[in-house]
């Protein structure tokens, strides 16, 4: 029996210019994994959670940026606020799943900071202001925020913002559209389609399949 599931995979994946070969499998992660054992975060004393693996750092974004790519990690800037219900469940539903948490883990450093918070942080272009400032040059609005960095900043060393940025993911998301988005950077699949959206849709399958063969089992 022709497994229709897979061929419409396939033919979204080549539109995408991805190859997926008979085992589903391709270059990218797993797109669903184990969930337990669960990562509690730590709650802080600004009411705010955090991860144990988030990066401590004198706050000067442009040395952040580099050392995460001397690591070979992409970089990115979380925004967060005491109160906010889409950041606790970041922390305690999406980032708590063991295989999310780790993948961001190993192929990203990321940089936590308070959208009213008074830290000084260096932008990109040498401006030193609060975090609540540097929330408000940058736009943002809502938590928590998501701003990945291109993985390379070359040529656009004294900018900052938009240029430097590949996307940002704000509010809150459901798990996979959070572990995709992370996974879409990582592997730098902007660079062959723009649209996130086709590749979650194909992601999504695969999850839905992957739960469908463990259930008859």
């Amino acid at each position: 029996m022709l497994d229709f599931r897979f061929i419409a995979m396939s033919v979204l994946a080549m539109s995408l210019g991805f190859s997926i070969p008979a085992n589903g499998a391709q270059d990218l992660p797993p797109a669903m994994g184990a969930s337990k054992p669960l990562v509690v975060p730590k709650k802080g004393d600004d009411g705010i959670y955090h991860q144990s693996w988030f990066l401590e750092s004198f706050l000067d974004l442009r040395e952040d940026f580099e050392a995460a790519k001397a690591d070979g990690k992409r970089f990115a800037v979380v925004f967060e606020q005491r109160g906010c219900s889409y950041c606790v469940k970041m922390h305690t539903d999406v980032l708590a799943k063991r295989y999310i948490n780790n993948y961001v883990r190993e192929n990203f450093a990321v940089v936590q900071l308070n959208m009213w918070g008074d830290r000084e942080v260096t932008d990109f272009d040498g401006k030193v202001l609060s975090e609540k400032k540097l929330a408000e040059r940058w736009g943002v609005m809502f938590t928590p925020t998501v701003v990945f960095m291109k993985d390379d900043i070359a040529g656009v060393e004294a900018k900052w913002g938009q240029p430097l940025e590949v996307t940002r993911m704000s509010l809150g998301v459901g798990a996979g559209t959070f572990y995709d988005l992370f996974v879409w950077v990582r592997h730098k699949l902007y660079e062959k389609d723009r649209n996130f959206q086709r590749f979650h849709i194909m992601r999504y399958d695969e999850r839905r399949a992957m739960a469908e063969k463990q259930a008859v089992r």
